[in-house]
């Protein structure tokens, strides 16, 4: 399998991806659908992840497999987007302790606020339990953790 280069890129510790709205995004109304912004979050932090190092979401081949899984999110609406529209995910990590992670992601159309996002994430076992975050994926994210949240 040929390894996926991550998309987008970090400024200072703040990861950037950047995003285009297609006719597929929005609704009747020609704005993008609420739950889009979810998604666009979850690239954001899933690119964040393989520019830092990190290349699995998943550890499924391990006696006892894992994958991260959402715990909160919290959004806020500041103004819609619309198609053709190009658009900026950041994020930031603001938390790491034992089993969680939080971060903050903003997403922006040029210089103006669509959506303010905090999430918190967590590894579990694949029957809901939760593990501590692995001591190579905490050292990857490390260099990256705001000491307060911006």
């Amino acid at each position: 399998m040929t390894e996926i280069a991550g998309l987008g890129a970090f400024d200072g510790k703040t990861h950037i991806l950047p995003l285009r709205i297609y006719y597929e995004d929005t609704d009747l109304s020609g704005m993008v659908y609420h739950a889009n912004y979810l998604r666009y979050m979850e690239r954001g932090r899933t690119e964040f992840f393989r520019l830092a190092g990190i290349t699995q979401m998943a550890d499924l081949d391990s006696a006892e497999p894992t994958a991260w899984a959402i715990r909160n999110v919290e959004i806020k609406f500041h103004s819609p987007a619309r198609v053709d529209d190009a658009l900026a995910v950041h994020t930031k990590l603001t938390g790491i302790s034992g089993a969680r992670l939080a971060a903050s992601q903003r997403i922006y159309a040029g210089k103006t606020l669509l959506t303010d996002g905090r999430i918190e994430a967590c590894i579990v076992t694949l029957t809901g339990k939760p593990r501590r975050i692995p001591e190579n994926i905490r050292a990857l994210l490390t260099p990256f953790l705001y000491e307060t949240e911006a």
